[in-house]
């Protein structure tokens, strides 16, 4: 099934699959916090479905963990801390904060150029459950004009947009900094990588810089040359597609030191060139099992498969979605083509087995175009 749309409504086309299929929400008008207001029931279904996951002596300290993740964010230099407050306060419920300072685990992601278009596709992997059932495609604006946000309501952030006739771009989390290389101490890594960020880092982090550039920015250079620059909170690899032959790049980024790929534009959780004391992530369960060499291994297959996909995203649309690509973290997968205005998801599930399955139809949106 394919949601598509004239950028006004969209239109549900028959399939026998009995899956629903992904809304798109218009909020140019309101924001996010429309957003969030309209979609109460899936954003508390969202909260309850990822407190469930956390193990039964951690979900009571939900409120503790938002209260922590509240006063990060209010000391970042995040323009949407009255957003997100509003949100918090209309929803009445914890755990807002927390999503919003939250960090996807793990993704994959490429930008290739098809017939001169270039587009950009990715799998986001999150070990949250119900982050595939409940997403949902925002179109929104700010003073550079319309973008569409893969997002979920009471979310203020971009991990995965596309600005017709501009840009699209999607957030990777870069490898775990690392002080030694045995599994069992990857735990106290993450968490003194934590507590150093909410003492020391003052920086807007790096989803919500991606969606204040979608706001922003008018082209695929401005675009880049923000992501570039701008200090972030946390490390992480950015993936950037124009509307114009030679518009691609990946962009690798500490908090204030960015490295540039034109020529290889796929990305995973590693460094493109590894680097000593940087780990390429891995799954939940894998936390004090996998090796640091392990780490690098499964983040190199995963970009290294989608790169080789022999097929043409236009024609064959989420083919490309399958082991090691596909796994059993993955939540969304994404195709986005700024230059025809062209974005389609669709949300997968842990049901049972090793690898996640279709949670959603598969939706297309066809926004309106504009000459570029």
């Amino acid at each position: 099934m394919k949601l598509v749309s004239d950028g006004d409504a969209a239109t549900p086309m028959p399939d026998p699959i009995a899956l629903m299929p992904i809304p798109l929400v218009d909020v140019r008008d309101g924001g996010t916090v429309r957003h969030a207001r309209e979609g109460e029931a899936r954003a508390k279904a969202l909260r309850d479905e990822c407190v469930a996951w956390f193990p039964g002596v951690a979900r009571p300290l939900v409120p503790l963990i938002d209260a922590l993740a509240r006063r990060w964010l209010t000391r970042s230099k995040s323009p949407y801390i009255g957003e997100i407050s509003a949100i918090a306060g209309a929803l009445g419920f914890p755990g807002v904060w927390f999503l919003n300072g939250s960090y996807q685990w793990s993704c994959t992601s490429l930008a290739r150029e098809e017939d001169g278009a270039p587009w950009l596709v990715r799998t986001l992997d999150w070990p949250y459950p119900g982050l595939g059932r409940n997403v949902e495609i925002a179109r929104m604006r700010g003073a550079a004009g319309e973008f569409y946000n893969v997002t979920w309501p009471g979310y203020v952030g971009a991990l995965t947009a596309m600005a017709p006739g501009r840009f699209a771009a999607a957030v990777n989390q870069a490898p775990l900094k690392r002080r030694s290389h045995h599994p069992w101490l990857r735990g106290c890594d993450i968490a003194t990588n934590a507590v150093w960020t909410y003492v020391s880092v003052r920086h807007i982090p790096p989803d919500q810089l991606l969606r204040q550039v979608f706001e922003t920015c008018r082209d695929y250079g401005e675009a880049r040359t923000v992501l570039e620059r701008m200090p972030i909170a946390r490390p992480v690899i950015y993936t950037v597609a124009g509307c114009h032959p030679g518009e691609r790049c990946v962009i690798e980024r500490t908090e204030t030191g960015a490295q540039i790929y034109e020529d290889v534009t796929g990305a995973a959780n590693d460094w493109l060139h590894a680097q000593p004391m940087w780990e390429g992530r891995v799954g939940s369960a894998e936390l004090f099992t996998r090796s640091y060499e392990e780490a690098a291994e499964r983040s190199r297959a995963r970009r290294e498969a989608l790169a080789d996909w022999q097929g043409a995203f236009d024609r064959e649309s989420f083919a490309w979605i399958e082991p090691p690509v596909l796994n059993k973290y993955t939540r969304l997968g994404v195709e986005m083509c700024p230059t025809r205005g062209i974005l389609r998801a669709v949300g997968y599930e842990l049901e049972d087995g090793e690898v996640a399955s279709p949670a959603t139809l598969p939706c297309e949106v066809r926004a309106e175009m504009v000459a570029i």
